[in-house]
């Protein structure tokens, strides 16, 4: 089975019931990606599949042949001088400082990119309710919408 990941192409195993999650972590060891229920509810195993925030625990990978897959090792983008330059919500991150724990982060910041790519002038309410499905242990509510904010305020 043929999956196009962050835009290259691989050729994985096809194993009865297998989720995205697992191919993507212990077969192409994108361990950016995290494990957080596995029901498919905090949101730590976000992924974008064609451009749409995706649980990707509960997302069989017979699902994404064919589609786009990103994760969050792509985000930042390499430049001609070997540097990274962060996407803005990553930016937003470290300006904000969000992180405690950072198990959720991957997820967080890809459902604020997915979010932000469909409503770039979000106001605060509507970044409360976009971001309301990723759950965060560590409490870091506050400092995730201010990082969305300042995310679009950037990208605008």
């Amino acid at each position: 089975m043929k999956l196009n990941v962050n835009g290259k192409d691989f050729e994985i195993r096809n194993r009865p019931g297998s989720v995205l999650l697992w191919v993507l972590r212990d077969e192409l060891g994108l361990t950016g990606t995290k494990v957080g229920c596995g029901a498919g509810i905090c949101g730590s195993c976000t992924v974008h599949v064609d451009g749409v925030d995706t649980r990707s625990c509960v997302t069989p990978v017979t699902q994404v042949e064919g589609k786009r897959v990103t994760t969050i090792e792509s985000l930042a983008q390499p430049q001609a001088d070997g540097t990274l330059k962060l996407h803005p919500v990553q930016q937003a991150w470290l300006d904000e400082q969000v992180p405690q724990c950072s198990w959720c982060q991957s997820g967080q910041m890809m459902t604020a990119v997915a979010f932000l790519a469909e409503n770039p002038h979000p106001s605060e309410e509507q970044v409360v309710d976009a971001m309301s499905n990723n759950y965060c242990r560590c409490g870091c509510y506050t400092r995730i919408k201010r990082a969305v904010l300042k995310a679009a305020e950037v990208a605008a």
